[in-house]
């Protein structure tokens, strides 16, 4: 069972300046809520609950103000400074007296997952999860992203990141599940062409060991990078239509540990106290 999760928030935020020379792109909003709200509801959703928040020096400060302990959503939250940009499978690095071993999700801060099935099929495999798994979602202009490869008999094959001839259009989104030994094996990387420790890597050890489980996202899913100018628009009006469409609140840590019995429908009004005017706050106090 997995017990532990990762949201890694670090990073210099240059595809989004200037906005994030003052502030970390994780606090910028998706339409009425933080960024960080979607991928820390996400593990909620996994049955998560000890969570470690790794972040820039600059940042810390504002992260432990926006979340605090995350006792507020029955949570336990740890904060950890990634020092520089090293690239994504640091966390692990970072994140080993966290880990203490234990079985670990790693979500990346600016991305969003949403889908009528995604929470029964998150908590289903992190109740269950061995090796590693990896989550794909089918795009059209796969050359930006880590790429996986298939068989005839849709076995995964490769990983290839951001390649000219994808070998397919199915993305690797920033979701993933690991044993603990992911630790050991990002420590033994070498920096790619980038200087970084790239996640890659490590999923092709696992692919060449024969521990890699891909899981697609289908249709009826959705999965948004919002770590550009353009895709915060597109993922804020998403999220705005559909919740106004369809009368439902996405991205809502209270909401998705309210479903898990962790807190109490009183434990959100204290909470929130006399913070009720937003209308984030709104949406919540209708719903319970």
């Amino acid at each position: 069972m997995i017990t532990k999760g990762i949201i890694l928030s670090g990073g210099s935020g240059t595809r989004m300046y200037p906005t994030t020379s003052a502030v970390s792109k994780q606090f910028l909003p998706i339409f009425d809520k933080p960024m960080i709200y979607y991928p820390l509801t996400t593990l909620i959703q996994s049955g998560i609950r000890d969570i470690l928040i790794i972040c820039t020096q600059n940042d810390i400060d504002l992260f432990k103000r926006l979340l605090g302990s995350g006792s507020q959503w029955g949570l336990n939250f740890s904060y950890e400074i990634q020092k520089n940009p090293n690239g994504i499978a640091e966390a692990f690095i970072i994140g080993e007296k966290f880990i203490s071993g234990q079985k670990v999700a790693l979500i990346l801060g600016d991305n969003i997952i949403y889908g009528a099935t995604i929470q029964t099929m998150l908590s289903d495999l992190a109740s269950n999860h061995k090796g590693a798994s990896i989550f794909g979602y089918e795009v059209s202009d796969p050359e930006r992203y880590g790429v996986a490869g298939f068989d005839d008999n849709g076995i995964l094959t490769s990983i290839e990141e951001k390649p000219l001839r994808p070998k397919s259009n199915f993305a690797i989104t920033g979701l993933y599940f690991y044993e603990s030994e992911v630790v050991e094996i990002a420590k033994g990387l070498k920096p790619s062409k980038r200087g970084e420790l790239e996640i890659t890597d490590i999923n092709n050890i696992f692919l060449k060991n024969n521990q890699l489980h891909f899981h697609r996202f289908y249709p009826g899913s959705a999965w948004l990078d919002a770590g550009t100018s353009e895709s915060l628009l597109s993922a804020s009006e998403f999220i705005s239509t559909l919740q106004d469409r369809q009368g439902i609140l996405i991205g809502s840590p209270e909401l998705a540990a309210l479903e898990n019995g962790w807190i109490s429908k009183e434990d959100i009004k204290n909470f929130f106290g006399s913070n009720i005017k937003s209308n984030y706050t709104m949406q919540i106090l209708r719903r319970i």
